[in-house]
């Protein structure tokens, strides 16, 4: 199908309209309310092409569409809030930590105590 200068003189101001719509609903407030209806008219805009009404008027194109709806960028991110990642169970680090010192100590103890047991002197 090639475009005509109007086609392309209509997509352009149907894309306009469409990063206007996608601007305000980034916005968000009062502005992000009027974002939908921007987008269903730059979507009732590219139906307005000559080339497209002429095949209409020929009945080349189907004439019992129903009304399409724009397509509106969200205004945020989509995703939920992330959940906590999952401790993969076991002891504390710190009570490790703790423990090897504790048992540390404890074998230097005995080693000191042994050592006056049996004097090299």
């Amino acid at each position: 199908m090639t475009l005509t200068k109007a086609d392309r003189a209509i997509d352009r101001a149907a894309s306009r309209l469409q990063e206007i719509a996608d601007r305000a609903a980034a916005e968000g407030g009062v502005t992000a309310k009027l974002a939908q209806p921007l987008a269903d008219d730059a979507e009732f805009l590219r139906k307005l092409k000559p080339s497209l009404m002429l095949k209409r008027a020929k009945g080349e194109a189907p004439t019992n569409q129903k009304p399409g709806e724009g397509i509106v960028a969200p205004a945020g991110p989509q995703l939920g809030k992330r959940a906590k990642p999952k401790r993969s169970g076991g002891p504390s680090p710190w009570a490790v930590m703790g423990a090897a010192f504790v048992v540390g100590i404890l074998i230097a103890k005995v080693i000191d105590w042994r050592g006056h047991a049996h004097p090299r002197d």
